[in-house]
């Protein structure tokens, strides 16, 4: 492993190096509490009380309520069962409590002008034409 002297670029080896290592904590961390989740509670959505099975399992995510993925506790009081669907939804929520009541998303707030365009104002004219 090379030292970074003054005035070099930096060790692409050393950043590669730091990046899977994070990488790999972070794969173990999520498989380590989802499985535990998965073994102490049901597989049902905490949400809309869908049902899962093994072929549909990898649907069911694990989600922390405190929204801090570092607070494990053992006995999982900390996680919900929630589907794909439900995660998604409560982390846009988290989210825009967190921005403030007035968050958009995904919504232009400027209003647009009318489309002027017409794709098929020649249509009737081509069509014409081609019959003859």
């Amino acid at each position: 492993m090379k030292r970074r002297t003054a005035g070099s670029g930096i060790d692409t080896g050393k950043l590669d190096e730091v990046v899977a290592k994070a990488r790999r904590g972070a794969d173990q961390r999520m498989r380590g509490y989802r499985e535990q989740s998965l073994r102490m509670h049901p597989w049902v959505c905490a949400r809309c009380g869908r049902e899962f099975t093994r072929e549909n399992l990898h649907e069911l995510t694990v989600h922390h309520k405190d929204h801090d993925h570092d607070n494990n506790p053992a006995d999982g009081s900390n996680w919900e069962n929630l589907c794909l669907y439900c995660h998604d939804w409560e982390h846009q929520k988290y989210s825009q409590q967190v921005k403030g009541a007035e968050a958009m998303f995904g919504v232009t707030t400027e209003p647009s002008s009318p489309a002027t365009h017409q794709p098929f104002a020649a249509l009737k004219d081509m069509l014409r034409n081609k019959d003859k």
